[in-house]
């Protein structure tokens, strides 16, 4: 009797047959109404794939988020590109990765053709004067989330997260190299190449190097500059969907000037109140940067063009290395590299959340806006007290105050 109950429990342990079209609208579905953030995203993809519906293993799930963690890119979206691999190859990994992303795109498409369309109109500038303080205390939570789950008490990981930090507070932009240099110091501390040559951080960081100029199209020097930003965005940043902000910030603000710093924190906000993967507010910054003055349609491929360079280095560095990861992923070496770029990401997050804090609160360089003040502090308060409290629920209503005190302060 023990031996045949054994044998039924393994049989229905195995994922289940399902059609690619099954899976494909699953994740249609989780892209319009999946809010949350990737922690929440991925989640949901447990919940849902593995516990109730069983089309996948609980192995090939783990195996999808080691990579998705390993490799540079939105987590979210890597792990569904990866699942839809598992038991379809390239052809699922494509088709659930454009579903999963396609409903928010298409949301901050429209959030961006009204952005530009009604911008100067006062209720859109109250909308985001509350939106703006509330988006700085989520990024603070994550960021204090993040450095507690990912720093613990490491010496070398706090030295090299404080170094990023301050770095982005001093130069308030960040560089790849850091980030890089980062992952390079943890790999040779912990795996000394002249002890045992493995190749697996170099092997990491080179094709990823190699991806950086590939974007080299016959449009216009703006979208040109677009496509190669945002390629070196995908390809660079590791962590969670979070970690892209302070990367984005030093390129679109500060070393292109394409947005105020307004402006960008209006892009995050963008991100928090629609479901899907956060990095999908590169639609809207690409919308926003070539629609100005040009109309709807170059806004659509300035979108476009931002949002396939930013993702598509994600989804080649997801199916390239799925079928070798198995035997490769767990090397010493890769997950030393990958700890410090990590630990870098983290504090570039936090340096971030003094610079863009000190920009929105601070309407010149020595007078806090007090409302502004209370709205982030009232935004910590709620998601520290409430940790499933939705994030977007808070941004509605920091849009609502915002439409109250915005009439008595401007």
């Amino acid at each position: 009797m023990t031996t045949e109950k054994t044998a039924t429990d393994q049989i229905e342990t195995e994922p289940l047959v399902y059609r690619l079209s099954q899976l494909v609208l699953y994740f249609l579905k989780l892209g319009t109404i999946g809010f949350g953030g990737p922690v929440a995203l991925v989640g949901y993809m447990h919940r849902d794939l593995v516990e109730q519906r069983n089309w996948i293993s609980e192995a090939e799930y783990k195996e999808g988020l080691t990579l998705a963690q390993l490799m540079p890119g939105p987590l979210a979206a890597q792990l569904a590109i990866y699942l839809g691999y598992v038991h379809y190859g390239v052809l699922g990994a494509t088709l659930v990765g454009v579903t999963f992303v396609l409903p928010s795109f298409l949301m901050v498409l429209v959030l961006g053709w009204a952005y530009v369309a009604f911008g100067g109109i006062s209720w859109m500038q109250a909308v985001f004067y509350g939106v703006g303080a509330s988006v700085i205390g989520i990024i603070t939570i994550s960021a204090y989330k993040l450095t507690q789950k990912t720093i613990g008490t490491n010496r070398l990981m706090w030295a090299i997260y404080l170094m990023s930090a301050a770095t982005t507070v001093v130069t308030e932009s960040e560089s790849v190299w850091l980030f890089l240099g980062a992952g390079l110091i943890v790999w040779a501390l912990r795996t000394p190449p002249w002890k045992k040559a493995e190749g697996t951080a170099a092997g990491l960081a080179f094709p990823i190097l190699a991806m950086a100029p590939a974007v080299k199209a016959s449009l216009n020097e703006l979208l040109t500059q677009i496509a190669i930003f945002f390629t070196k965005a995908g390809a660079f940043v590791f962590g969670s969907g979070l970690a892209i902000v302070p990367f984005l910030y030093g390129g679109v603000v500060k070393e292109y000037g394409w947005l105020n710093d307004q402006q960008f924190l209006d892009a995050v906000a963008v991100a928090m109140i629609t479901p899907g993967p956060v990095v999908i507010t590169v639609g809207f910054i690409g919308y926003i940067v070539t629609a100005e003055g040009a109309g709807f349609g170059a806004g659509l491929a300035g979108a476009s063009v931002a949002a396939l360079a930013t993702f598509l280095p994600c989804y080649l560095l997801t199916i390239i290395p799925a079928p070798y990861f198995k035997k490769h992923g767990k090397r010493p070496g890769i997950v030393a590299f990958v700890d410090g770029v990590t630990a870098a990401a983290v504090g570039a997050i936090a340096g971030a959340c003094l610079v863009l804090g000190r920009r929105t609160i601070f309407a010149n360089a020595w007078t806090p806006e007090v409302p502004k003040i209370v709205i982030l502090l009232i935004t910590v308060g709620l998601l520290l007290k409430f940790r499933k409290l939705p994030e977007p629920v808070v941004i509605l209503a920091a849009a609502l105050a915002g439409l109250l005190i915005y009439p008595f302060v401007r």
